[in-house]
């Protein structure tokens, strides 16, 4: 059997996988593996976007605001959360994409965890270069 305790900080432990402390991409024997699951500790400095929408979710997610201003924009809307603690959920099947408004912390939980969404690092732009893959600007 793996480990049954595993202690960490999350700025340190997510900075070697992008944020992400839990989920199927982390070792087998760690108590931190999950296929239900996947946790992350985003830190954003102003300006980082996500590279690309996600498209074709297969997952469900909460995203919460531990401090700063982040944007995540949705096919029909754009959620702005401003005070720690707010926070946005979306199903599955929804596309998204996020902005850092100012420097950001933001943990995020999805499920079920599966392999298959790395992306390319977060870019650093301008507010009204995001835009969702339909090209329509809401």
């Amino acid at each position: 059997m793996g480990e049954t305790v595993y202690v960490g900080n999350a700025g340190v432990d997510g900075a070697t996988n992008a944020g992400w402390l839990l989920g199927h991409f982390a070792p087998r024997a760690e108590v931190r593996h999950s296929t239900d699951v996947e946790v992350k500790w985003g830190v954003h400095p102003p300006g980082q976007a996500r590279s690309r929408w996600a498209t074709r979710e297969r997952r469900t997610t909460l995203l919460v605001l531990v401090e700063g201003c982040f944007r995540v924009e949705l096919p029909d809307r754009t959620v702005r959360l401003a005070e720690p603690g707010d926070y946005v959920v979306w199903a599955r099947g929804v596309d998204h994409s996020w902005y850092a408004e100012r420097a950001s912390v933001v943990l995020t939980v999805r499920w079920p965890s599966m392999p298959g969404y790395r992306v390319d690092p977060p870019v650093l732009r301008r507010a009204e270069s995001v835009v969702p893959p339909d090209g329509i600007t809401y």
